[in-house]
């Protein structure tokens, strides 16, 4: 009996420990895309209160922003949709991850 149980425990802990590694390997990678994504707005807001204060009017949209500011966008893995008000209003910026996943 004793054979058994220790039988037991020498498969069953390596695969709860590995399960256990899985599972927060997954919860880092979700933090550090979490990351880069506002780490990615962050630089186009700076770009666009940057090109304002250089130019005297905002950048027309982001490809002006990749071309005469230096962003880099990983357009595989992030949008970045930006709305134009008016002249003198801060346009409005949103960044989003892409999924790979499909609908439905």
């Amino acid at each position: 009996m004793k054979t058994l149980v220790k039988t037991i425990i020498i498969i069953v802990v390596p695969l709860i420990a590995a399960a256990l590694l899985v599972l927060a390997s997954e919860k880092l990678g979700r933090g550090q895309e979490g990351e880069s994504l506002k780490q990615l707005e962050n630089s186009v807001r700076k770009s666009v209160m940057t090109c304002y204060a250089t130019e005297g009017v905002y950048p027309p949209s982001v490809q002006y922003l990749e071309d005469h500011y230096g962003i880099q966008i990983d357009h595989d893995r992030f949008a970045v949709f930006y709305e134009i008000f008016g002249d003198n209003v801060m346009p409005q910026i949103t960044v989003m991850e892409v999924s790979d996943e499909p609908e439905g």
